[in-house]
């Protein structure tokens, strides 16, 4: 600034042409405050963010934290998010303890991963793919699951290319498609007709392929599908993906198959990659540690996939962060080593389904429809039952949304329950199809799941 205000402070007699009467030294810097506010005018436009970020619409965690914050019950019984409620199991948390000690664990990995964890993956999935992958050419590890996929956005996306993805939608998809430059078309999956006075499988979700077909364009570069699936908990059926390869191999168009939930399957699960050849050379599987071994926060995620398709996630993951965290790496790899003859996988899925049954007891009692999960955490509950005092104290940005903000927001201030409203994950003109729904996370302990269901018993005196 300084370098700006020397012209005038030399240069006195120009300040007279402008209709300034200079009278004393003070009054020089009459001209000095109109030059900072004219170039704070030019810095303020140049400190304007990208639009990719600069939306002014809260999102449903900063939201469903405010009613948190704000709610008279306290402590708050959290089955929002997907976080888990206890610890790794011990043999991974020892790996992580002991890979701490060793020097090459402390340092950069290799950009697409530590040898061992992608051996370790290879053989723990040959006998869902029926053969090996090859660790080096078809395996990279990533930061997160999000930010694998948001390399593979990267990876192959360009400005005006259209993907397609089935709402609801796990947020992050939304971001990292539009990060370089994509399209999104929306597909809506369609809830049971019934769920809402009926307990229903989740499978009673549906696409119509009519509309999938009509999605499509010759500017249709990739497809996104998540199965298991946050938040519906389908497991998608083998037919139902057959139908989806089948559209994709005809126009040549990339899956990404988010499969972060493939070791919580309560029914067949099919993964898209193995359903032939034709569809494994156009598919790429992601995979999370976070979501297998109870560890969110641990941040370690995987692409596999043909050599080439990989090559290029793998190089867009070296530009977004290099490499990812070394020693919980080596304690992944070492949990994929050990987890068979822990039979951890078999006591994963027994453990959830039990908390499955456990807290979805609530809504038999009540009388409220659900949604039975077929894979996954989540549990999607109708609360087209429960009427809301009519004008209830809803912030202004809270009352504009749909019903399920609502619902959620009740909750949290009632009751002192905090669920997601499911209706973030699908586009403004599709989210009355889940007004009435709200998600809730049971991975959590049985005495959180105990203390949520004699909190939810308040719901009674408004059915």
């Amino acid at each position: 600034m300084s370098g700006l205000l020397l012209p005038i402070l030399r240069r006195p007699s120009s300040l007279i042409s402008t209709g300034f009467v200079v009278k004393s030294p003070q009054s020089l810097l009459q001209p000095q405050r109109h030059h900072l506010h004219y170039s704070s005018r030019l810095m303020s436009a140049k400190l304007k963010p990208a639009a990719r970020v600069a939306g002014n619409r809260q999102d449903v965690w900063t939201i469903v934290n405010e009613a948190a914050a704000a709610s008279p019950r306290q402590p708050i019984v959290n089955m929002g998010q997907g976080f888990f409620g206890y610890n790794p199991p011990e043999f991974i948390l020892n790996a992580a303890k002991k890979a701490l000690d060793r020097v090459e664990c402390n340092q950069y990995s290799p950009t697409r991963g530590r040898p061992r964890l992608r051996k370790a993956l290879s053989k723990a999935y040959a006998p869902h793919w029926g053969r090996e992958l090859d660790p080096e050419t078809e395996i990279t590890i990533t930061t997160g699951a999000n930010e694998g996929m948001l390399s593979a956005f990267m990876a192959f996306i360009e400005p005006g290319d259209e993907v397609i993805v089935f709402e609801p939608f796990f947020d992050q998809y939304i971001s990292n498609i539009e990060m370089p430059g994509g399209k999104i078309v929306y597909v809506p999956m369609h809830p049971p007709k019934e769920g809402h006075i009926k307990t229903l499988s989740a499978s009673e979700w549906t696409i119509d392929f009519d509309e999938l077909e009509r999605a499509v364009t010759p500017r249709t570069k990739m497809l996104v599908i998540n199965t298991p699936h946050n938040p519906v908990g389908k497991v998608f059926s083998r037919a139902e993906l057959e139908r989806i390869a089948d559209l994709c191999v005809k126009n040549q168009i990339i899956i990404l198959s988010d499969e972060v939930y493939d070791r919580l399957f309560y029914t067949p699960f099919t993964r898209m990659a193995t359903l032939s050849p034709e569809v494994e050379k156009i598919t790429l599987t992601v995979g999370s540690a976070g979501k297998n071994f109870y560890a969110t926060g641990w941040r370690v995620g995987w692409l596999m996939g043909p050599a080439e398709l990989i090559q290029y996630v793998a190089a867009a993951h070296t530009r977004i962060c290099y490499s990812s965290v070394s020693p919980l790496q080596e304690a992944c790899a070492i949990g994929f080593e050990e987890a068979d003859q822990q039979g951890f996988w078999t006591q994963c899925i027994e453990d959830m389904q039990n908390k499955m049954s456990r807290f979805n007891a609530i809504w038999d009692e009540l009388g409220l429809p659900y949604s039975i999960p077929e894979g996954g955490y989540f549990v999607m509950a109708n609360l087209n039952k429960v009427e809301i005092p009519e004008g209830y104290p809803f912030p202004p940005h809270v009352a504009e949304r749909p019903r399920d903000f609502k619902l959620a927001w009740f909750l949290i201030q009632e009751l002192g329950v905090a669920a997601i409203p499911p209706s973030e994950f699908y586009t403004d003109v599709n989210a009355h199809i889940v007004e009435d729904w709200l998600r809730f996370a049971v991975c959590k302990p049985d005495e959180v799941l105990e203390d949520a269901k004699e909190r939810l018993r308040g719901l009674k005196k408004f059915i």
